[in-house]
């Protein structure tokens, strides 16, 4: 059984990025795979890494349990906005926070090259923006998908991160919307 951890980062309950999130979720169940989740935004947490690498903050315990959910899945499917070219800043926080030497990553003594601690697990990024994908990645070089695919998830040994782009959202009818769930519901179905 695939054990499949869906993150969003969208800190707006009533937001696309939760349908989205349901869409994908009902459509793993549906085959089998085991869910679980965490919105972001729930969370009790200082995004703020502080002290950088220097000195160590002890993780709350809603940080512990998501540690312990993003080692149990096989699988993890990041869901956000793409806000300022970016991720929301909660998201960034999360990651900040949670994705520490000795935890994601850990570099090896006097070199300049790092061990990935998340080898084995595969990832999907779905991320929702309000404008054109081809115009993202052509003007800006999609730079949110970079920092999450390339800098975080690969750095830390993820691989492979696939990613779907979801756009424009804010002029988007109902029936695009519907388009997009059931993409989603169908990577859901795939474990993709």
């Amino acid at each position: 059984m695939t054990r499949i951890l869906i993150i969003n980062g969208h800190p707006n309950r009533d937001s696309f990025n939760h349908a989205l999130a349901e869409a994908y979720s009902s459509g793993a169940v549906e085959r089998g795979a085991l869910i679980s989740q965490i919105n972001i935004s729930d969370l009790q947490f200082n995004p703020n890494l502080a002290y950088g690498y220097t000195q160590r903050i002890d993780l709350e315990p809603d940080l512990l349990k998501s540690l312990e959910k993003i080692k149990a899945a096989d699988h993890l499917v990041w869901i956000h906005p793409v806000w300022w070219g970016g991720l929301p800043a909660l998201m960034k926080g999360f990651i900040d926070r949670l994705f520490l030497p000795g935890i994601a990553f850990q570099y090896r003594e006097n070199s300049i090259f790092w061990d990935r601690l998340l080898k084995g697990k595969t990832a999907r990024i779905i991320s929702t923006m309000d404008q054109p994908s081809w115009f993202y990645r052509l003007v800006y070089g999609n730079p949110s998908i970079r920092q999450l695919k390339k800098s975080t998830l690969e750095f830390c040994g993820v691989s492979p991160v696939k990613v779907s782009t979801i756009g424009i959202v804010k002029t988007s009818t109902a029936a695009q919307r519907e388009k997009w769930l059931n993409k989603i519901y169908i990577l859901g179905q795939q474990h993709k």
